[in-house]
């Protein structure tokens, strides 16, 4: 009885070291596939006019965010993302007219070509994002593409698989985006880095 008793003992063992040297394969995986001196520039908005933008999270724009040496760009984000739980996630391009989140904040991978986006609303001078950078728009960012080529595309997702509305800068909707945006908590992890990535030096 012993005997067997070391033997079901010696396989559990085996198994949990099987799945720590699982994760551990996974984590080098993700950490292969960003980059660790990616360059974090940040965008203090205020409100703007019927666009309440975020006066207290800046935004993040990760500059050359993601190694696409091997595997697709697209598939790439989205596995880097998920693993640092930003889900519900999709694939498109960005819209060409000026809208907003009030219950999540988004980050958004280019995985394809380029693009001129206006954050903030109307006024604002375009960033440029390109293939490789991830934004992070905290909730209430107003954002709009002004130009793009070379086929841009991007994955967008949100922190705890935050389900997100649509807003589009009318009177109507501020008083309770307002209320909306105080409420939406801070991510668990940074999109990019986890639990303790750079984006918590700049979100508090």
């Amino acid at each position: 009885m012993l005997r067997k008793t070391e033997g079901i003992n010696e396989l559990k063992m085996e198994l949990r070291l099987i799945l720590i040297a699982l994760f551990l394969l996974n984590l080098s995986s993700m950490n292969a596939q960003t980059n660790k001196n990616a360059e974090i520039v940040t965008l203090q908005l205020e409100e703007n006019g019927n666009f309440p933008n975020n006066s207290n999270l800046p935004v993040l724009l990760y500059k050359n965010a993601f190694d696409f040496a091997e595997g697709d760009p697209a598939s790439t984000i989205e596995k880097v993302l998920a693993a640092n739980n930003w889900n519900n996630s999709w694939r498109n391009g960005i819209f060409s007219y000026q809208h907003y989140h009030s219950n999540a904040h988004e980050a958004l991978g280019v995985y394809s070509g380029w693009a001129e986006v206006q954050l903030g609303g109307p006024g604002n001078e375009p960033v440029r994002i390109e293939k490789g950078d991830l934004v992070v728009l905290p909730a209430g960012t107003a954002h709009k593409r002004i130009d793009s080529g070379g086929g841009f595309a991007v994955v967008g997702a949100y922190p705890d698989g935050q389900r997100y509305d649509m807003n589009y800068g009318e009177a109507a909707e501020k008083q309770e985006a307002v209320k909306n945006i105080r409420k939406v908590p801070l991510p668990s992890n940074d999109p990019l880095f986890g639990a303790k990535g750079k984006m918590f030096e700049f979100w508090k």
